[in-house]
C-alpha cells in the first residue's frame, strides 16, 4: 500500500484555490490520507490538541509526528544540553501524548530527524538502542543527515543494525555533494513500514546558512521527469514493505501539494476515506 502526504497541513494554498488564509486540516484531509506534523519538535501539544486533530479527519486518516528536539539531541547542537533526567521525562511525556493516536490506529509513526552532528559512531548506535527501548511499540522513522551513515563500507552493517532494532530508515531525496547531504538508498529496514521523504533538489538553498536559510532550503518544484524517477523508486520499495508513505517537504515555494498529486496520478493511486471536498482542483 502506498500513501502520500505533505509536511504540515496549513501551508498549502493550492488546496483552497490560493485563498489568503491557512488551510484547515479538514480541507487538507480531502486530498491526502496522511500528514507529517513538526509541532512536537518544538514543544509538545496538549492532549486536547491531538483529539481536536482527530475530530477534524476521517477515522482512517493517519499522522506522522516529529520527535521532540530533546529526543533527537538538537539541544546539544545549540549548546544547551538537557540532563539525562530531562530527556527521559520527555520520552515519558511523548508516550502519553501519542496514546490517543495509538489507540485509534492513527499514528503512522514517529519521525526522528537527527542533526548532522549525529554521526555514525558507537555513541549514536547506543542512543538508537535507547530510543527503541523508550518507544517500544510504535513505528520509528529514522532520518540521518550526516553522510557517515552512508559510507559504502558502513551501509550493510548500518542497515542490518536498523533491522535488528526494527527501526525504519527514511529513504531521503535531497541535494547532495561529496560532503553534503545523503544519498537516496531505496532499502527498507522495516518490513512493515517505510517512508520516502522528499526535500527537493535545490543545492544552493540546501547549503545556505543564516536566518533566511529555512525559507529557501526546500524551494523546489519537481519536474514530471523527476517525479517519474521517484515513482519508480516507490514501486521498488512497495515490493519490500506492507506500507509505504511518501512525504513531500519541498514547500518553500508551495510546490509540495501539486507535486504530490502528480505523483499520485503517476502511480495510479486513489485514496479512499478522505474528507469531502467542494472542488477537485487537480
Amino acid at each position: 500500500m502506498i500513501s502520500i502526504g505533505l509536511t504540515t497541513f496549513s501551508d498549502h494554498p493550492a488546496l483552497i484555490e490560493d485563498a489568503k488564509r491557512k488551510v484547515r486540516l479538514s480541507e487538507y484531509s480531502g486530498y491526502f490520507p496522511v500528514v507529517e506534523l513538526d509541532t512536537p519538535f518544538y514543544a509538545l501539544p496538549t492532549i486536547e490538541t491531538i483529539t481536536n486533530w482527530q475530530a477534524q479527519v476521517p477515522a482512517e486518516f493517519q499522522f506522522i509526528l516529529k520527535a521532540n528536539r530533546l529526543m533527537t539531541l538538537h539541544d546539544q547542537v545549540v549548546g544547551q544540553p538537557a540532563s539525562g533526567a530531562e530527556r527521559k521525562q520527555m520520552f515519558r511525556d511523548y508516550r502519553k501524548l501519542i496514546k490517543p493516536l495509538v489507540v485509534t490506529n492513527q499514528l503512522k509513526g514517529v519521525l526522528f530527524q537527527f542533526p548532522p552532528s549525529f554521526r555514525c559512531q558507537v555513541e549514536s548506535l547506543n542512543y538508537l538502542q535507547r530510543v527503541r527501548h523508550l518507544l517500544p511499540d510504535v513505528t520509528i522513522f529514522v532520518e540521518f543527515r550526516d553522510p557517515s551513515w552512508y559510507a559504502p563500507v558502513m551501509v550493510p552493517e548500518m542497515t542490518q543494525f536498523m533491522r535488528e532494532l526494527n527501526l525504519s530508515l527514511v529513504v531521503v531525496d535531497e541535494p547532495r555533494t561529496a560532503n553534503l547531504g545523503v544519498p537516496l538508498l531505496a532499502t527498507a529496514t522495516n518490513s512493515k513500514r517505510v517512508m520516502m521523504r522528499l526535500h527537493g533538489r535545490n543545492l544552493a538553498g540546501w547549503s545556505k546558512v543564516g536566518k533566511d536559510a529555512r525559507s529557501v532550503r526546500t524551494l523546489y518544484d519537481y519536474s514530471p521527469a523527476e517525479l517519474q524517477e521517484l515513482a519508480e523508486v516507490a514501486k521498488q520499495l512497495d515490493q519490500q514493505v506492507a506500507d509505504l508513505v511518501i512525504i513531500f517537504n519541498n514547500n518553500a515555494g508551495h510546490d509540495a501539494a501539486s507535486n504530490a498529486l502528480l505523483l499520485r496520478d503517476l502511480l495510479g493511486l486513489e485514496f479512499n476515506h478522505l474528507s469531502p471536498t467542494q472542488l477537485d482542483l487537480f
